[in-house]
């Protein structure tokens, strides 16, 4: 039993990992920003994943990590900084999966204060930092809060985690 328990949590970290990095993938232009700091992920709508199993936080860091090492110019301190980011929200999440309203929060929060705080600087952007953050916590509301709110809705009415 103990096993087929971990092969399911290796597996369902590995399937959103792999999803994680097809979306950002796909949507590349939105996933890296527009004119600098303006991005929206579709990607991060996984980011409510770690409401239903605790696989999602592995799966997201390793899904962010590739997905940022896959992007065209993508720097060094966006990659590790960017993915620890997305670990430290997904540790939120998972803490708080008993409200998802309050779920969705970590993601926004912190992408918004430690993601849009560096972009102006690593990237050489003529953008005050609060105004980068105001555009990384807008992006993270659209995926975050209304995408992954839908995906759990959505979700909370199928099997698709073993429930």
């Amino acid at each position: 039993m103990q096993k087929k328990m971990a092969t399911r949590y290796m597996v369902q970290g590995a399937m959103i990992a792999a999803i994680y990095v097809a979306l950002t993938k796909l949507f590349e232009p939105l996933s890296f920003g527009m004119n600098g700091a303006i991005e929206c992920r579709v990607s991060e709508l996984l980011t409510v994943l770690p409401v239903f199993t605790p696989a999602a936080v592995p799966g997201l860091f390793v899904g962010c990590l590739l997905g940022n090492l896959l992007g065209v110019g993508v720097s060094p301190v966006d990659i590790i900084f960017g993915s620890l980011t997305t670990l430290l929200a997904a540790c939120g999440t998972r803490m708080l999966r008993k409200n998802w309203f309050l779920a969705v929060l970590p993601p926004i929060v912190l992408n918004g204060l430690i993601v849009g705080g560096y972009l102006p600087v690593v990237y050489g952007m003529n953008m005050p930092i609060w105004l980068s953050m105001i555009y990384v916590a807008a992006g993270q509301i659209i995926s975050c809060g209304a995408g992954g709110l839908l995906l759990a809705k959505v979700i909370s009415r199928t099997p698709v985690f073993g429930r």
